[in-house]
């Protein structure tokens, strides 16, 4: 069995993505993820009112006592679904969504929830959700562009530095908006700062001594949720534009984590509640296996020399 072979016997979201992004075939119906497999399983765990686990960011019943945190919240099960590829316009994501749209508010302070609430990297998930699906975000876009720090990037703690993780949440969600309407001058403007911030660090060091900022980002995961590392930022990148030499180095963190057998590792599973595993950490990742490809195959198409 080939690595694609072992790609393509799966959930059929992950099909669909290996069709797609490695042999460029026409993938299955969309349908498939809203029917079975891990798309139906997460849909059928939705409250009457939408909201999984009766929580915006936190489940109803979070009482900040537990280790980790939860993941079952309405934030990241969207995100999840997002990822999934379930079909923005199928009867089940509109009505989910029309739920949320009069039912979820923000642990924050009762805001509604497609308006957000004050942190950039729950806000920038959010426009990424809310663009991905139909929803009007303009409001929230305005929000975070007025949030950018000077360096170009955003942080979700008062500070005159940005931070990896919320900036790239912020790009997510810039990138999706720009898909979904067309976006503006003044996002795309926003957002090519934001990518300068990551690129000028080569997407994982210190800009004062080049080390690297933290080793979680070079170490992946996923479901990634709001958290960073180098494979999550060059697949920003992939789907964003074309190649940048300062992305090089990430590249290689990437293509030097790849098995014998031609795989990619589980490296970790961020702690904290969960419906249910889609894979165990320290085993072959069939998420980061086709995640690593699509990468590798766009970095040897779009630069210079040989990325391996």
């Amino acid at each position: 069995m080939t690595v694609v072979d072992w790609l393509l016997d799966a959930d059929p979201s992950m099909r669909r993505l290996v069709q797609r992004d490695l042999l460029g075939v026409t993938p299955e119906p969309r349908a498939l993820v809203e029917r079975t497999g891990w798309g139906a399983r997460l849909l059928a765990l939705a409250g009457p009112d939408g909201l999984w686990d009766g929580g915006a960011c936190f489940p109803f019943s979070f009482t900040f006592s537990e280790p980790g945190q939860p993941w079952t919240a309405t934030l990241h099960t969207l995100q999840t679904l997002q990822i999934l590829g379930l079909d923005p316009m199928s009867d089940s994501a509109q009505r989910i969504i029309g739920l949320i749209a009069a039912h979820g508010r923000w642990e924050h302070d009762g805001q509604r929830y497609f308006d957000g609430e004050v942190e950039p990297c729950i806000n920038g998930r959010t426009i990424e959700a809310g663009a991905y699906f139909g929803v009007s975000v303009g409001p929230l876009v305005e929000r975070v562009l007025g949030e950018q720090l000077a360096d170009g990037g955003w942080n979700c703690y008062p500070s005159p530095r940005s931070s990896f993780d919320t900036t790239l949440c912020v790009l997510d969600g810039l990138l999706a908006f720009e898909r979904a309407t067309g976006g503006s001058e003044e996002v795309r403007e926003a957002r090519r700062r934001g990518e300068e911030y990551l690129l000028a660090r080569e997407l994982f060091r210190r800009l004062s001594t080049g080390e690297v900022v933290s080793p979680g980002y070079l170490s992946f995961a996923f479901p990634y949720y709001w958290h960073y590392d180098v494979l999550r930022a060059l697949d920003y990148f992939r789907q964003a534009g074309g190649f940048d030499p300062r992305m090089a180095a990430a590249v290689e963190v990437v293509r030097s984590k790849r098995q014998p057998d031609g795989t990619w590792l589980l490296d970790r599973i961020h702690p904290g509640r969960v419906f249910f595993d889609f894979e165990e950490a320290g085993r072959p990742s069939r998420w980061n296996t086709l995640r690593a490809m699509r990468v590798l195959d766009w970095a040897r198409s779009s630069a210079v020399g040989d990325l391996g």
